[in-house]
């Protein structure tokens, strides 16, 4: 264990680099995901001389910063990033921005010149601060090691309160050689920052009674549910009401899906009951969701008969995109257990009579079997292999993804149950997340099944850390739909681009089975539907071993519904060059 040597108590001088550590220690931190360089290296000698922390070698600083973002995600903890100044710095600037987009708590400790030479373009110096700005809920840079250990406790503070989001603290190389007395605070106070945690009790109770009073209510809610662990009382309140629900993509499993009140996914390629439902509905109570335009289609056309009731910890997304008449800032579990108190009391029931004949109207158009596809091809539908990976781990698994139709398959067709099971890059659509997303996640869940649905093109983007895998013995589960397309783009070039398929086929792929092989795993190519099971199968029982599963899918596969832009959520695409017609609805 190279000699350790152990920190001493408080009030004692230590230098910046132990004072870092000693905090990640006090704050919990158990794993550190990083690469070192010149700046950091004081930072990575005193992690050395400790054993509290792991650190987790990644092959790219960018899967660093997916992996620490997994972790989160997947645990409600911060994820912990440590990386050298320049060019270190800014190969996180994408796993920053996914965690920015995406609300993930994430803190990123950035090596930096020394101070007197900031500003003096001096080697592998960044502005680190001014290129992260726009992308993090707030940065650092520590001029003054008494400074340190304050401004690592308002980091974790800012990262994890409110709506969490990234922190980065740009650490300069005297400062961590600097000493000083190590003392940590043991609570933080920001005057100008105070997330409000209890929505308004006379909003609660004006939203009570609009949704009581609805005739054709929807529950819309997304990724904020998850972020403030609230999934036991929506589903209380959901149930308590009978109601119908629909969740955005980072919303999935918040409620389960399994739950015949939930209608699916709405958006771009979401359902056509929840979208119709959406677009007929005349209450609609949306908590934790912020009207992404890939979720509301034609703002103009958005929900033109409901009233909007909207709860959000965070004051600037409501009314943002669309306009709404109860707001309630809040911490969506704080409010729910408030309106389910309400409900309760009150002598007021929900319309039976009218949520009879909604339910009927919605019940006709989930007949519609708007998922269907054809499962007597002889070429494997990338539908079938989540719906059996669904099967095989019976909706236990944790389950990461990158950016692609492979990413709405499995939106679509793996049926998440519980929260923090679906870990996914949603507001940047980041290709390369899945991979070193999938490592975060196993290294907090170790006895856990950790899958990563991926395509040929997504993989390759942080293909490199098959090798972190290998060193940490990380049994993930790759499955990879290999339509040798970026297959989203392939789709969009063959709806709005005549199939002028500019530059999106892959025609010099690699042997992924090779390639897993020589990175120590297991791999295995599937080409014919009646093997898929049996792969994975196979796959699941090696508990111990990395397993790479290329799948040779069907190439003309594309992924419906659509709703194409500029359309509403009344005029979806629900098969091949047929939109939804006036007579379609009819019928429905």
């Amino acid at each position: 264990m190279h000699g350790l040597i152990y920190f001493p108590e408080a009030n004692v001088e230590l230098n910046g680099a132990d004072i870092l550590v000693r905090c990640l220690q006090d704050e919990g931190v158990e794993y550190i995901f990083g690469y070192p360089g010149g700046a950091a290296l004081h930072i990575y000698d005193a992690l050395y001389k400790q054993d509290k922390i792991k650190h987790i070698l990644v092959r790219h600083e960018q899967g660093a910063a997916h992996a620490a973002d997994g972790y989160a995600r997947s645990t409600g903890r911060p994820g912990v990033v440590l990386v050298t100044s320049g060019p270190g710095a800014t190969n996180i600037v994408t796993g920053i921005a996914t965690a920015y987009m995406d609300s993930s708590p994430v803190v990123v400790f950035t090596g930096q010149v020394a101070t007197d030479l900031i500003g003096n373009d001096a080697f592998q110096e960044v502005d680190a601060v001014g290129i992260t700005r726009p992308c993090v809920k707030h940065n650092f840079l520590v001029k003054d090691v008494k400074d340190l250990a304050a401004t690592v406790k308002k980091a974790f503070y800012i990262a994890t309160t409110g709506r969490p989001g990234p922190v980065l603290v740009d650490l300069p190389k005297d400062v961590t050689a600097q000493k000083c007395e190590y003392e940590y605070p043991k609570s933080i106070s920001l005057r100008s920052y105070n997330p409000v945690i209890k929505g308004h009790p006379g909003q609660i109770k004006k939203a009570v009674d609009l949704i009581l009073s609805a005739k054709r209510p929807m529950v819309y809610t997304g990724g904020g549910i998850i972020l403030g662990e609230a999934s036991a009382q929506l589903t209380e309140f959901v149930r308590l009401l009978g109601y119908p629900i629909t969740q955005t993509l980072m919303g999935l499993g918040a409620f389960p899906a399994t739950d015949p009140l939930f209608l699916g996914m709405l958006g771009m390629h979401g359902t056509y009951e929840a979208n119709m439902a959406m677009h007929e509905c005349d209450v609609l109570v949306a908590i934790g969701a912020r009207f992404d335009d890939r979720v509301t289609g034609d703002l103009k056309k958005f929900c033109p008969h409901a009233r909007i009731i909207h709860v959000d910890i965070d004051p600037a997304s409501i009314s943002k995109n669309v306009p709404v008449e109860i707001p309630i800032v809040g911490n969506a579990a704080a409010v729910l257990e408030d309106m389910i108190k309400i409900v309760g009391s009150s002598k007021t029931r929900p319309d039976k009579a009218a949520l009879e004949v909604w339910w009927e109207r919605i019940n006709e158009w989930r007949g519609l079997n708007c998922l269907n596809y054809d499962q007597r091809s002889k070429l494997i539908k990338p539908q079938f292999v989540v719906e059996k990976l669904h099967e095989l781990t019976r909706g236990d698994a944790y389950v990461t993804s990158d950016v692609g139709q492979h990413q709405m398959f499995t939106a679509q067709f793996y049926k998440f149950d519980r929260p923090r099971r679906w870990i996914s890059s949603g507001g940047l659509g980041t290709m390369g997340f899945g991979l070193p997303a999938a490592m975060g996640v196993q290294m907090a869940h170790p006895q856990a099944t950790v899958c990563c649905v991926t395509g040929e093109a997504s993989i390759q983007m942080c293909i490199q850390e098959l090798s972190t895998c290998k060193q940490f013995d990380l049994p993930l589960k790759i499955v990879n739909l290999n339509n040798r397309y970026m297959g989203m783009v392939r789709q969009w070039q063959e709806f709005f681009y005549d199939r002028r398929y500019s530059h999106s086929y892959l025609d010099a792929l690699p042997d992924f089975i090779k390639l897993a092989e020589a990175y120590g795993h297991v791999g295995m190519k599937i080409e014919k539907p009646g093997d898929v099971e049996g792969a994975l199968r196979e796959a699941l029982k090696l508990k111990d071993r990395l397993v790479f599963m290329d799948f040779i899918t069907d190439q003309t596969e594309n992924v419906y519904p659509m709703i194409p832009a500029g359309k509403g959520h009344n005029e979806m695409q629900l098969k091949p060059c047929e939109p939804v017609t006036p007579a379609d609805r009819e019928l429905a």
